[in-house]
């Protein structure tokens, strides 16, 4: 499922970078590839607005997945304490000093 989900989150990304850089900015950007109005389909100002619905549409699916990434890499993680895991191992308990030394043995 994470995977599916990350391959979505990086198309939306790599789409909404292409759309941004398509966009007509005073810097120029790539606005002039597709000429000044798509091929005469709409004008300067539809084609504006489209860019910019499309940015729009494309950051809340961008956040959206982002977020659901992040649940989904929560909810893998163990508990963050060492006193709320219960599968941790005992405390090691030193052994007893013997009370009397061995006597030696006699051959």
């Amino acid at each position: 499922m994470s995977t599916i989900l990350l391959v979505i989150h990086l198309i939306v990304a790599l789409a909404m970078v292409g759309v941004i850089l398509i966009q007509r900015s005073e810097g120029g950007a790539l606005g002039g590839l597709g000429g000044s109005t798509m091929g005469g389909m709409m004008s300067g100002r539809g084609t504006a607005n489209l860019l910019t619905r499309t940015t729009a549409f494309l950051a809340g699916g961008f956040v959206v997945t982002s977020l659901a990434l992040a649940i989904i890499a929560a909810a893998g993680r163990g508990p963050s304490t060492i006193l709320q895991d219960e599968s941790a191992p005992a405390p090691l308990e030193l052994p007893a000093a013997p009370a009397k030394p061995a006597a030696p043995l006699a051959d």
